[in-house]
């Protein structure tokens, strides 16, 4: 018999050399990439099993847990009725603000066809218009360009691209902080500031475009001791927040809200400072993203006014971040319109709650002490609904997409710090871009410029019971 030190040799993985890849149980070819010429980023060209080995005595022997096992997957799965996606799904996320990433993912996708360096140059590819995008969340913050990456995507959608887009934390704190400032209700008067420093970006963005060569009508018209009054929580707030925030919010993530207030008011106003800009700027350019953002004629309303909280295809729910119990327990009894239709609603009457409940957890979650809790009972309804594993973005990861099991439950991750900044922080080589495809014939492909291979998932051979419709 073989030990599990051969056997780890002969799945083509010794601890001395480079590894071949595992071999494709499934007859499934990757995307064409047209248009690399125009691309930065480097995509794989061959495709390997996912998850890589067979047994979790060999994964304990690799040393590499990265993704669970053959056999792990295939416990989980048994007894469980799959049903495979109907049609192609491309997974989309945690672009932020790179429009250069998102190119690179559309080209890794098979969905486009890039014709030139500029934004405007691509066309969809035949096989782009059978595909369906789910742009998991997260466009905001971080990356070069909030509005490059926005209008490309505007432009790819008007082009004709089937999509849906998902509510990410960046997104929705962008949008609380930009429909609320200057409010000074107890649970409002925080939310601007909740933008932090990372939307300075972004105002000074807006700001070379619009204001820099324009006289500020604010800075004449406001004192900075009035702006400061008008944008920040006064003294009372941190008395008279705690005790509406409790109504949602437990103890200790309400003592955590208050600590990254005064944290995040001063960050704000720091990096601020180091781009030139004043409050009276970050004034003119808030009122500016909202003329663009929330007001209907806003050139990228379309943007928050199509986002829904999750989509579900066969057995997959696609999500930013995960679900609580009160979310399963919606889905149980109301399908995935049911937690759509509350996103909604708290989104037109009441964006604190959305962002700082239980419909807000499913963009924020990463299942830590102070988020809502997903439980066995969470686990069931699940499961009632015949939904078996989660794909999500938001918490970064380095080799590509992994999965892994969280409170119980199968989980795609998929947020592979595809922009540029993350990437500078993380201390990633070279250029971003991501894609996790859902073949019809039973199929997951999972494309990353950070892993060598694409990463191939067979259903047939990982879940016992797949109907394939």
């Amino acid at each position: 018999m073989e030990s599990p030190e051969e056997k780890l040799a002969g799945d083509g993985l010794s601890r001395k050399g480079k590894r071949a890849p595992m071999q494709i149980t499934v007859d499934v070819k990757l995307p064409e990439y047209q248009g690399l010429e125009w691309l930065k980023a480097k995509l794989p060209t061959e495709g390997e099993q996912w998850p890589k080995f067979g047994t979790s005595s060999l994964l304990e022997v690799s040393g590499d847990d990265y993704d669970p096992s053959r056999e792990d997957v295939r416990e989980y799965a048994k007894g469980k009725p799959w049903v495979w996606p109907a049609r192609r799904i491309c997974f989309l996320t945690d672009i932020h603000a790179d429009a250069d990433a998102l190119f690179a993912s559309l080209v890794a996708s098979g969905g486009i066809r890039k014709t030139g360096p500029e934004d405007t140059a691509f066309e969809i590819s035949n096989l782009g218009h059978e595909t369906l995008f789910v742009f998991g969340g997260d466009t905001f913050d971080k990356g070069p360009s909030n509005l490059r990456l926005l209008r490309a995507m505007d432009l790819f959608r008007q082009r004709g691209a089937n999509v849906v887009f998902l509510a990410g934390n960046h997104d929705v704190r962008a949008l609380v902080g930009l429909a609320y400032i200057g409010r000074k209700e107890p649970h409002l008067a925080h939310l601007f500031v909740r933008m932090g420093k990372k939307a300075v970006p972004l105002f000074k963005e807006v700001y070379d475009l619009y204001f820099q060569n324009r006289r500020s009508k604010t800075r004449s018209r406001y004192s900075e001791k009035r702006l400061h009054e008008i944008m920040f929580p006064d003294a009372s707030w941190w008395d008279e927040f705690p005790p509406i925030a409790r109504e949602i919010m437990s103890e200790p993530k309400v003592k955590k809200e208050l600590r990254r207030i005064r944290e995040k008011q001063g960050e704000m106003i720091e990096t601020a400072a180091q781009l030139g800009l004043t409050l009276a700027d970050i004034y003119d350019c808030c009122l500016k993203l909202n003329e663009m953002f929330v007001q209907p004629s806003g050139e990228f309303n379309w943007y928050f006014r199509d986002m829904k909280l999750a989509h579900r295809e066969g057995s997959f729910l696609f999500a930013h971040a995960g679900v609580d119990d009160n979310v399963a327990s919606i889905i149980r009894r109301e399908g995935i319109g049911g937690i759509n239709r509350e996103f909604r609603i708290l989104f037109e009457q009441d964006l604190f709650e959305l962002y700082h409940g239980s419909i807000g957890n499913t963009f924020r979650t990463k299942y830590r002490d102070i988020d809502l809790p997903f439980t066995e009972a969470g686990l069931r309804d699940l499961h009632s609904a015949g939904i078996y594993a989660i794909v999500h973005g938001h918490r970064n990861i380095m080799r590509g997409q992994r999965l892994v099991f969280r409170e119980g439950m199968l989980n795609v991750e998929c947020d592979c710090s595809v922009d540029c900044n993350t990437r500078e922080n993380e201390g990633l080589s070279g250029f971003g871009a991501a894609v996790t495809i859902f073949e019809p014939e039973g199929a997951i492909v999972a494309i990353s410029a950070d892993y060598p291979y694409a990463k191939v998932f067979d259903a047939a051979a990982s879940f016992p019971m797949v109907s394939f419709l």
